[in-house]
């Protein structure tokens, strides 16, 4: 009684929850806005993932392909466990378990989440659950005729339509109300769910008093099943309500974080650490949102496919008071070959290991760091308490006296051998050495036995990001047979590896700390160590002998290679190519004419990659040609074309070469050139804007039309509004082959014009990988002609974040901690902003852009 009056008075006032039930197992939130376990008083660390398995999309995909979707929920929490993960958000499709008038539906999507949330609990996971989602259950497809009340009102009308209000009260009563079979418990009083988040991104537009009473009842609802975990909302989005949502008797708001927006339909190049050095909460100083607790719900760099950057997001989120993320979204593993569920992300240990590694990482820091904590600006906070990131490197990596992870080959060296406990990577290190595509673990169980577990080697054969079809394979999964070197004090230079995985016969004989592995799970020992473990035994949140992994999908061969953009004559010419075959090639080659004699070079392999140097000698100016042949168990085919047989054959039928432009070193540089480079060019949509060809032969323009350079944003309406209008083309790619000529440029030239009878100021700049940034204005005339910045005279500039972040309130310059001067060998990023220079601010500005060379 007493309780339900605390309880009462709380809702009332808008204090929510506090310390106050600190005597009970329910997480709580003290008066200074930090969750903290109520048993122990301790502060709460969470980190994982969303997975969909259960709803939607992925369940459909299920269905056509046979899945047993439990065995497929087994098989990914495991993965989970084998990341560290701890933490768990879903926000549940309620069309496909609700009627319209929010009754609860016990179907087999219910079931599953059910089954789901009791298997990520055996593994000691704990849950934010998100009971409203508001969308169809479409996405990527069309969405189904399902009974719920968002199908029958969607978003809008679900937050203003009384009817559709009463719907979600019946509906979240009713839920927090389920007993899960599986676990029997209610949601409501299972002490693995640490909070509810009331629904998925709302969008108010109503006025605050509006959003006030519907989030009221949204809480009374929930607190009426006699709830008493934390409930939290939305608040970055319409974040000029934040008081509203806080004078609702919430006690915490959640985030979400998309540092590379989202969509670009490709993987981006280019350095972001620099996009996520701060995660800045505009409204942070808001005496009310200090009481409350903070948590990210989602968060990605989406459309990135390094390892490196994670860890820093994470570092940054601690920074900013949040103590729970997890990252959108996990892709089951029987969708992971075809990225289907969401192309702007993807995210699996069998088919992203270091992506994968990368996030274990981040959950490291979640862990690790102090809340609040901060490590100063990029690039002086790549290193921190035991972290490294690296752009550079696309490498992070963890270094204790007792733990060694890293995402890629690394050179660094841990503290302490001797005290390792823990080793996870992917590559080489001084600890282990492995030629193979796939993470791998090692677990100390004892003093000289260590378990190892070795995934399948995985290579992406297409870019995830695009438009993707489960008919469509973009990674394929290979069981190869890879040397592999382990380097531990506690297991010496003798040991025995037992396998122990179900099926799994492998063997291996030692000789010198090296051995050749397959993927699977196994014991070592070292010499002369007898141990009673078997294989069977529990040991932390997995059983020894579990193992969890696709079969290999490889039936052809694939020659991944793109010829460079350009290079120099009489400058050396590296070629590297990525084969991936069902039997390793015996023999590759580049068969390359020189004049019109033909010459072979052989191209030396480390696991996949296969890479030849075309000497200074044989690069001439004009045109550079070659093929790249492989011997093997099909015989001897040649690329590009996949043809079988050689070039030289008299019946060879393909001459499709590889073709590289050579250009002399005093010719330009061309950085963009839009009939090339129009589609990778960063920019936020217009529906003015368009891309149109010239009347000269191999020419096009990029027509930029901005009717405000001032715009409002829906989503943050009180917030400061930039007057620029930015785009971002990474060129780094396209210059590799002609690094050594920049040093003797001196002028940037932009070719294009105005597309008024008035002069257009536009700002040309050039982005080091330090975010470093700089620039110059022009002004362009109405006549098609070119116009010169010197590089003497570049001066600082800022750098915007592109592309645009979200949450959109995020800051729109990065200003970072390099003292550098400018170097135009580091030069990465050309950024083209309409805005700097310009006075009247409220006029229409458009420009074409045809090219921007260096000479």
């Amino acid at each position: 009684m007493i309780k339900s009056v605390v309880l009462s008075l709380a809702l009332t006032l808008g204090l929510g929850i506090s310390a106050s039930n600190a005597q009970n197992k329910n997480v709580y939130v003290d008066d200074s806005g930090i969750m903290r376990w109520g048993d122990s008083d301790k502060e709460v660390q969470g980190f994982g993932v969303n997975y969909t398995v259960p709803f939607a999309h992925a369940y459909r995909s299920a269905e056509k392909l046979g899945v047993d979707k439990k065995e497929a929920i087994d098989n990914d929490v495991y993965h989970f466990a084998r990341l560290g993960f701890d933490g768990y958000r879903i926000h549940v499709w309620d069309t496909e378990i609700s009627d319209s008038l929010g009754n609860l539906l016990e179907n087999d999507h219910l079931d599953l989440f059910d089954y789901m949330v009791k298997k990520m609990e055996d593994r000691g996971m704990k849950m934010l659950i998100t009971p409203i989602a508001f969308w169809d259950n479409g996405w990527p497809e069309p969405g189904e005729d399902t009974p719920g009340f968002s199908n029958k009102y969607g978003k809008n009308a679900c937050l203003t339509n009384e009817d559709a209000i009463a719907a979600q009260e019946n509906y979240l009563y009713q839920f927090l109300n389920h007993t899960n079979p599986y676990t029997g418990l209610a949601y409501k009083n299972d002490p693995a769910v640490v909070a509810f988040e009331i629904s998925n991104e709302p969008h108010h537009r109503q006025e605050a008093d509006s959003v006030t009473r519907y989030i009221k009842k949204m809480v009374t609802s929930m607190r009426n099943t006699g709830c008493e975990k934390p409930i939290f909302y939305n608040i970055s989005h319409s974040i000029h309500l934040v008081n509203a949502y806080f004078d609702a008797g919430v006690q915490g708001g959640t985030f979400q974080w998309y540092p590379t927006g989202l969509g670009a339909g490709e993987e981006l190049e280019g350095n972001f650490l620099p996009n996520v050095d701060l995660y800045e909460i505009p409204f942070a100083k808001n005496s009310k949102f200090k009481k409350a607790a903070k948590v990210v719900y989602e968060f990605d760099a989406a459309d990135v496919g390094r390892s490196y950057i994670y860890p820093a997001m994470a570092r940054s989120f601690r920074t900013a008071g949040i103590q729970w993320a997890t990252h959108f979204a996990y892709d089951p593993t029987y969708l992971a070959y075809a990225n289907t569920e969401y192309n702007t992300h993807y995210m699996n240990l069998a088919f992203t290991p270091q992506k994968a590694l990368s996030l274990k990482l981040a959950g490291e820091v979640f862990h690790r760091v102090p809340v609040y904590k901060d490590f100063g600006a990029y690039p002086e906070n790549t290193q921190f308490d035991g972290f490294r990131v690296s752009y550079e490197e696309d490498l992070a990596e963890l270094l204790t006296e007792k733990k060694f992870i890293y995402t890629n080959t690394t050179k660094s060296i841990p503290p302490s051998p001797t005290r390792l406990n823990e080793v996870a990577g992917y590559g080489n290190s001084s600890v282990v050495e492995y030629a193979g595509a796939g993470a791998y673990f090692l677990d100390q169980l004892e003093k000289g036995v260590w378990r190892l577990e070795v995934m399948p080697d995985a290579v992406w054969v297409e870019d995830p990001f695009g438009k993707n079809s489960l008919q469509r394979k973009l990674g394929e999964i290979r069981w190869g047979e890879w040397p592999m070197t382990i380097d531990l004090p506690d297991l010496g230079a003798d040991f025995v590896l037992k396998p122990i995985n179900e099926g799994n016969g492998w063997r291996p004989a030692v000789a010198g700390k090296r051995f050749i592995i397959k993927p699977g799970t196994y014991l070592i020992a070292r010499s002369g160590v007898k141990t009673k473990l078997q294989g069977v035994e529990k040991w932390k949140n997995i059983t020894l002998n579990e193992f969890s992994a696709p079969m290999s999908t490889l039936e052809k061969q694939y020659v991944l290679h793109e010829p460079a953009a350009q290079i120099s004559q009489g400058s050396p010419y590296e070629i590297s190519a990525t084969i991936l075959a069902p039997s390793q090639p015996e023999r590759v080659e580049v068969l390359a004419y020189i004049g019109w004699r033909p010459k072979t070079y052989v191209m030396e392999n480390n696991g996949y990659s296969y890479m030849a140097t075309i000497p200074a000698e044989d690069i001439k100016a004009g045109f550079f040609s070659y093929f790249i042949t492989v011997k093997g168990q099909l015989g001897t085919q040649t690329y590009p074309g996949a043809v079988t047989g050689l070039p030289g054959d008299w019946d060879f039928e393909d001459n499709n070469a590889y073709v590289v432009k050579v250009l002399s070193n005093d010719s330009p540089v061309y950085l963009f050139d839009a009939l090339a480079d129009n589609d990778k060019l960063s920019r936020t949509w217009s529906p003015q804007s368009s891309f149109v060809p010239l009347a000269e032969a191999g020419k096009a323009e990029i027509r930029i039309k901005v009717a405000r350079l001032k715009e409002v944003d829906a989503e943050n309406p009180n917030g400061e509004q930039v007057a620029d209008y930015s785009m971002r083309y990474a060129f780094k790619e396209k210059v590799s082959g002609r690094a050594a000529d920049l040093v003797g440029k001196r002028e940037l030239v932009l070719t294009g014009r105005s597309l008024t009878d008035e002069p257009t100021i536009v700002q040309l700049a050039l982005v080091a990988a330090d975010g470093k940034t700089y620039g110059g204005l022009l002004e362009l005339g109405p006549k098609l002609a070119d116009y010169r910045l010197s590089l003497d005279e570049l001066k600082e500039v800022k750098m915007v974040t592109l592309p645009r972040p979200y949450p959109s309130f995020l800051p729109y310059y990065f200003e970072g901690a390099s003292r550098a001067a400018f170097d135009i060998r580091k030069a990465e990023v050309l950024q083209i902003s309409v805005g700097p220079g310009i006075q009247e601010v409220e006029k229409p500005q458009a420009l074409a852009i045809v090219s921007v060379r260096l000479e």
